[in-house]
């Protein structure tokens, strides 16, 4: 049996353009908060042809929390009521049996029953129904979280950030947690690998103000201890997804 390849790498711009999207949409005012953790609390968690995928050995757990914006089915206009909502989602890095890099969601929380409700039957996705809400005031953002369905109940998040000064060039950890094209997900008895493209992400240094957050223990991984290595901010992008294809033995 032929070893797998070398992961791809790491690009701060998107490795293909998405011409005829499944899903349209625009990711606004986000802060992104990693920690490290050992890849061997990540590998069990991973779907099925996936490994931890890590950055000088070290895997990293993100909690990102932001507003989605008009979520839109092919090139169709964005949904303005149930496609625009606030949320907050733990994630992992993964890589595939073809070397292709891409998330995992470990919960994904939104303020919208009918979107949860969908994601849920038709991607798989970890969807949960949330209280949230974002507050901006000037250069502040506070993010807010609190579980309805399906739970653990009362899960919570509340995360304040004040945003800093862009980015000319991020290092290479902050290219890492956050240029992923890709994420992968068990569906429908396989592990599917669902493509994205956007421009590159204008990042921002961010100041951490606060964070009271149960989320990322809720969601199977050791309760982060100390501070995040890592906290940045974006105003956000414009995404999209293509279709979904098998994590192995598929061409992306």
């Amino acid at each position: 049996m032929s070893a797998n390849p070398p992961p791809e790498p790491v690009t701060p711009d998107a490795r293909a353009p998405i011409t005829k999207p499944l899903l349209t949409q625009s990711w606004l005012d986000l802060a992104f908060l990693h920690w490290a953790v050992d890849p061997a609390h990540v590998a069990a968690l991973l779907p099925a042809g996936t490994t931890p995928d890590t950055f000088d050995g070290t895997a990293y757990v993100g909690l990102i929390a932001f507003r989605m914006h008009r979520v839109g089915w092919f090139d169709l206009p964005g949904i303005p009521y149930l496609g625009t909502f606030p949320e907050t989602n733990v994630r992992l890095y993964s890589v595939d049996e073809r070397g292709r890099r891409g998330v995992v969601f470990r919960s994904l929380d939104a303020s919208r029953l009918i979107p949860v409700v969908l994601a849920r039957i038709g991607f798989r996705l970890p969807y949960v129904w949330s209280r949230m809400d974002v507050e901006a005031d000037g250069d502040r953002r506070t993010y807010t979280s609190s579980r309805r369905w399906p739970g653990p109940r009362g899960a919570r998040s509340r995360i304040g950030v004040r945003i800093g000064e862009r980015l000319a060039e991020p290092t290479a950890l902050e290219h890492f947690l956050t240029a992923r094209w890709a994420l992968h997900n068990a569906a429908f008895g396989r592990t599917r690998y669902l493509p994205h493209a956007h421009p590159r992400w204008p990042l921002h240094r961010a100041e951490l103000l606060e964070c009271d957050e149960d989320l990322v223990a809720a969601a199977g991984l050791p309760a982060p201890a100390g501070d995040p290595v890592s906290v940045l901010y974006s105003p956000g992008v414009k995404v999209r997804f293509g279709r979904p294809v098998p994590a192995a033995g598929a061409r992306s």
